[in-house]
């Protein structure tokens, strides 16, 4: 998915349904993150739009330009997205000790509210950063209305497929993962075989500080794998070693059971390389949505049953007002 010093940018469910960054456009400043301090890759940031923001969530996503002291003085645009971190049960209690800075805001009978002013070491603001950023990006982080869509098989065969093999989707981060080339360090657990095997790695969604938000991603060795609709029965090996080595995997690394875990594809996905989503049950992920998720063990059943099951099926999703392939599935759906 990072946050402040230079990374492969990319999307794992990035949108306000996402999931955060987005895909890699460059191959160089690769890196795993550092504890030391950094600096953002660039110099000043003065901010052109608010792309979207949300209350509920504790995120914002800035439109700005950065550079402008240096070359022609035009700067370049970058986009900075700011979230709240999420609270740690074993330091919240220091916000509490002592004299805790504080202003009143309200106060009636045993009611009162305050604005807490929290130490540095626990005031972190999760930072993550397109830079430099493309026009695409900056239409992909502005909000924009939705619309409910039904794609058929053929429909994917006729309009979706083609749609998508005439845009460049660039998966290079993907296969840095593969290779051991980024986040190599990352990786929690592996199955090496080429065909039915998979790398499970934590998603940059999560700060891997508390187990309430916990969000992993396997990413499956093989290639050529695109999405839900490109599976049949051939592909029931690596669904069930994803599903199975990926919840025991969990479990020992993190003590949490198969019965905490929501597993689930999407469709659409955020990129076009087979991947799986292992969520906190009780997280509201971004796209765990019933419009765009599909639960593994599902998908599973559903191709034992018949092999063509997502090659026929009428898939429902949701599409951006500014996404081409709106367009072109409504002007194929008019009667």
């Amino acid at each position: 998915m990072a946050d402040t010093a230079p990374q492969p940018k990319r999307k794992r469910e990035s949108d306000a349904e996402a999931e955060t960054p987005s895909t890699g456009e460059k191959e160089t400043g690769v890196g795993n993150g550092t504890s030391a301090p950094v600096r953002l890759p660039f110099s000043g940031f003065r901010v052109q739009k608010v792309l979207r923001e949300s209350a509920r969530d504790k995120i914002i996503f800035l439109h700005g330009k950065v550079n402008e002291d240096s070359g022609d003085g035009n700067g370049e645009d970058a986009v900075v997205i700011l979230e709240k971190t999420p609270f740690q049960v074993e330091q919240v209690a220091q916000l509490l000790k002592g004299t805790p800075e504080l202003q009143l805001q309200f106060s009636n009978d045993i009611y009162s509210t305050y604005h807490l002013f929290p130490p540095r070491q626990l005031s972190d603001v999760k930072t993550t950063v397109v830079y430099p950023a493309t026009e695409k990006h900056l239409q992909k982080y502005l909000r924009q209305d939705l619309h409910l869509i039904q794609e058929t098989g053929d429909d994917y065969k006729n309009i979706t497929l083609p749609h998508l093999e005439s845009q460049s989707l660039g998966i290079q981060w993907v296969y840095n993962i593969l290779d051991k080339k980024a986040e190599a360090d990352r990786i929690i657990y592996e199955n090496p075989d080429p065909s039915d095997g998979f790398v499970l790695i934590p998603d940059l969604k999560w700060n891997q500080q508390q187990l309430d938000d916990l969000y992993l991603i396997a990413i499956c060795h093989r290639r050529g794998i695109k999405s839900l609709r490109d599976l049949t029965q051939e592909h029931l090996p690596l669904l069930r070693n994803i599903l199975r080595e990926g919840q025991e995997a969990i479990m020992q690394r993190y003590q949490v059971k198969a019965d905490h875990l929501r597993v689930y594809l999407h469709y659409l996905p955020s990129y076009y390389h087979l991947h799986v989503h292992f969520t906190a049950l009780g997280f509201e992920a971004p796209g765990s949505s019933v419009e765009r998720a599909h639960l593994l063990a599902q998908v599973i059943e559903n191709l034992e049953y018949d092999p063509t099951h997502y090659q026929q099926r009428t898939l429902t999703f949701t599409l951006r007002a500014d996404d081409p392939l709106l367009k072109l599935l409504q002007e194929a759906q008019q009667p």
